[in-house]
């Protein structure tokens, strides 16, 4: 791309953002994620902690914890790359928030020895942020575009040629006086990060070459990744700190962080500053952490199902009202957990608590069906209306 053709497309560019400028918000704007964040939401909470996180993410394969498959077949696609001696093919990584996919796009720049350039589906709007993002890179650089999924649709159909072609075609202009420029693009290394798969269109996700998928994490790999975050905060702890933390972290890492730094504070407020067994336990059920993970709403939503409704089967509705929150936040944020923990089930009549539940709770079991009785709350045994 000529140094003329690339400024007149920023300008053109810069000249919409302007026209746009007028309706978008400033002053009265302000940070969602920083409102109603729980100490187990595996999302970053602020700012500061993003920074924090930053310092404590592994640079290599090699610091890399857990995830072996995933490393291994990562590991080959890279030394294969290094040895032709050509970026790395296209790579999405998919699962759910705070299990490393941001790390692991970094790891792929740094194994590569490449630029790194970050950025996020939904800041992407037009076609133009993607161009202007575009023909700034350097042949091998890494963009890394996290939530991929929300994409504007405009955005990802000019993503498509540069991915495959490694050119972009931009129209300047409107009606008669319209023309089509096309940018040749350095080669580059896209790294996709969704928390849904499913909503990645399947054009796009066909043309990644490697896509990698990351699962909860074991209780062993958690805690070797408390004892190095420990180690880099200058945290003292032991073994057995280190595993109360690890066992309550719901299998993903950037909890295990969040709940380090919690009883660290413990710690260093209501004790000596150093984690043991009990001190993690207490700080952990101070900041509303039980041995499963949960925190209050859980709780609620587990007190809900088996004490007010006696094991009978709840509706989302119903059951976000009881509780005092919205049925997307129960269904995205809170049930995903209670379902892989094993604690509710979800059936075509609404959410039922499981034995687990129960147990957990200190509850006795939902009371016994009578014998050659019917079931109450099952349909199929109610009478026929006509």
């Amino acid at each position: 791309m000529s140094p003329r053709a690339r400024r007149e497309v920023l300008a053109v560019e810069a000249a919409a953002e302007v026209d746009e400028f007028s309706g978008r918000g400033t002053a009265g704007d302000f940070d969602e994620r920083a409102i109603g964040r729980r100490v187990v939401d595996p999302a970053a909470s602020s700012d500061d902690e993003e920074l924090e996180e930053v310092g404590l993410r592994p640079r290599t394969l090699d610091e890399f914890v857990g995830q072996p498959e995933l490393v291994e077949h990562l590991g080959i696609v890279l030394q294969a790359a290094r040895q032709r001696h050509q970026p790395v093919d296209h790579i999405l990584f998919a699962g759910p928030p705070g299990l490393g996919k941001t790390s692991l796009a970094g790891i792929v720049a740094a194994e590569m020895a490449a630029g790194f350039r970050i950025t996020a589906g939904p800041v992407l709007t037009r076609a133009g942020d993607l161009a202007a993002l575009l023909t700034d890179l350097q042949d091998g650089d890494v963009l890394f575009i996290d939530e991929i999924h929300r994409l504007h649709r405009s955005v990802e159909e000019m993503l498509y040629s540069a991915m495959e072609d490694g050119r972009l075609d931009i129209l300047i202009g409107k009606g008669p006086t319209a023309r089509s420029i096309r940018l040749e693009l350095p080669k580059f290394t896209l790294v996709g990060a969704t928390t849904r798969t499913g909503l990645v269109s399947g054009p796009l996700r066909d043309r990644f070459g490697f896509v990698g998928r990351l699962d909860l994490y074991e209780p062993s790999d958690l805690r070797a990744i408390v004892e190095r975050s420990a180690r880099i905060l200058k945290v003292r702890i032991d073994e057995a700190g280190a595993i109360r933390i690890s066992e309550r972290s719901r299998g993903t890492p950037r909890v295990a962080n969040r709940l380090l730094r919690r009883v660290r504070d413990f710690a260093e407020v209501r004790g000596e500053g150093f984690i043991d067994g009990a001190t993690a336990s207490d700080g952990l059920d101070l900041f509303g952490v039980d041995p499963l993970g949960l925190d209050k709403v859980d709780r609620s939503i587990l007190q809900t199902l088996c004490g007010r409704f006696g094991g009978q089967p709840v509706g989302l509705t119903t059951l976000a009202q009881c509780v005092g929150e919205e049925p997307d936040t129960i269904e995205d944020a809170y049930e995903p957990f209670l379902l892989q923990s094993g604690l509710i089930q979800r059936t075509a009549r609404g959410r039922v608590p499981t034995a687990r539940a129960w147990a957990h709770l200190g509850y006795e079991g939902p009371p016994a069906r009578p014998q050659g009785g019917s079931d109450p709350t099952d349909a199929t045994n109610s009478p026929p209306l006509f």
